[in-house]
């Protein structure tokens, strides 16, 4: 779906039991007190709706990419975070004791019982959520752990606050507003069971085995799979996959890494992956024939419906993954435009695909300028960092305004790059990045 038809259907689902809340015909409250109960209903469906955002469904992500819909999952977990966290506070009417005979709730809150405590524990809950999702690089916890974890946690909050909601809130007594609640929670439910059941069955159903495991620079592999029938999954040169090897399609340790490999390579895909921990470290001891199963594919760094006068390709250190998926498929098509690539490492022995590189100029016009940080005796290449300095020094078109910028790296470098082109003038519409990583 187009981005803008994503974020109208966000806001209108947002606002939705709050103007369910309004058109019903009930005594008027204070004004705190209908301010508080419309931030605790937006924010309940915000909260269900954080379900779907980060549930890698590709109707959500496939146009503004994974990286962009996590961090506005972040982005709208703090908003909704302050509006339910806030609402208890903002109440003037006392929680029970209201005027007799009072059935529609104006004079109190009706809190009490059951649905009182669960409105509080999914308050406390939610407290735990946001704090350990903050400081989970720091709680030590493998990453798949703590993404189950969260999911759980997240799922507690919800089913309390469904309890809450309808049995305590004065404005989900309506049998709408209350079905309202159900569905959306069901849909929060359902998202949950299709990333750790029905995804891990469909994945069971296409198997894939090690073809190949080869060192291509220091650290640095490139790992061959192929499917056990049937063709490869289809996807776009720079998209990546959730990749589980050697495991059970059922496990939670998986990772996401860029195909290495173009589409005119299927059935085979390649991952060019670096030894920097768990399971990376053990990827060249990979055996032949273990079992590989998929997720995706995933990402919007593809050139497809993008239009360049030239192709600036920007990586750093294994960043060069998707690039070598874009130069690929480039030569297997006879690209005719003229291409750049800026490729930084620290030191010589990182470089990976250098003779491949090199024998795509025959094909392609394509310039290569690698560049490292610690160059040894005799280097005849760039020194320095991808900096503004050396963009502008290997970047010289009259027309680089018009140019298509793939930049991939690690983030903090792809947040420099990305500053440094638009200092050069680029717009911000040409240059096209994904980061695996987040706030």
């Amino acid at each position: 779906m187009h981005p803008a038809a994503l974020l109208v259907m966000y806001v209108a689902v947002a606002l939705l039991p709050v103007v369910l809340a309004w058109t019903q015909d009930l005594p008027p409250r204070p004004f705190r007190d209908d301010l508080s109960s419309a931030l605790a209903m937006a924010g309940f469906a915000m909260l269900l709706m954080e379900f779907v955002i980060s549930g890698r469904f590709r109707t959500v992500s496939g146009r503004i990419g994974i990286d962009v819909s996590m961090r506005f999952h972040q982005l709208v977990a703090r908003v909704l975070t302050v509006f339910l966290l806030v609402h208890p506070w903002l109440y003037s009417l006392p929680a029970a004791g209201g005027r007799p005979g009072d059935l529609s709730g104006a004079t109190s809150l009706g809190l009490a019982g059951a649905p009182a405590g669960t409105g509080w524990l999914a308050w406390f809950a939610l407290i735990l959520l946001v704090v350990w999702a903050t400081f989970r690089a720091d709680v030590g916890y493998r990453y798949e752990i703590w993404r189950l974890g969260h999911g759980l946690g997240a799922l507690t909050v919800a089913l309390l606050g469904l309890h809450h909601a309808v049995g305590a809130g004065r404005y989900s007594a309506d049998a709408t507003l209350a079905g309202l609640w159900y569905v959306m929670t069901g849909v929060a439910v359902l998202s949950m069971v299709h990333v750790y059941l029905v995804r891990p069955l469909l994945r069971r159903h296409r198997p894939y085995r090690v073809r190949s495991v080869h060192k291509v620079a220091l650290r640095t592999w490139e790992i061959v799979i192929e499917p056990l029938r049937g063709n490869a999954i289809d996807f776009l040169p720079g998209q990546f996959v959730w990749l589980s090897v050697n495991r059970s399609p059922f496990s939670i340790t998986e990772h996401p890494f860029s195909m290495s490999s173009c589409p005119a390579d299927r059935p085979r895909v390649a991952f060019t992956i670096k030894e920097v921990g768990d399971f990376t470290s053990t990827v060249g001891r990979l055996p032949a024939g273990a079992p590989a199963y998929l997720d995706g594919p995933h990402g919007n760094m593809v050139m497809d419906g993008r239009a360049g006068a030239g192709l600036a390709l920007i990586a750093g250190g294994v960043g060069v993954a998707p690039i070598m998926s874009l130069l690929r498929q480039a030569r297997h098509e006879g690209e005719a435009r003229p291409i750049r690539l800026l490729y930084g490492n620290r030191i010589q022995d990182q470089i990976a695909f250098r003779q491949e590189l090199e024998d795509m100029r025959a094909d392609l016009d394509l310039q290569v300028h690698h560049v490292l940080s610690e160059p040894p005796d005799g280097w005849t290449g760039k020194v320095g960092q991808l900096d503004a300095a050396m963009l502008a020094e290997c970047l010289p078109m009259a027309d680089r305004a018009q140019w298509l910028y793939m930049v991939c790296g690690p983030a903090a470098m792809i947040d420099a790059v990305e500053h440094d082109l638009a200092a050069l003038g680029i717009p911000l519409r040409q240059i096209v990045s994904e980061k695996f990583s987040y706030d």
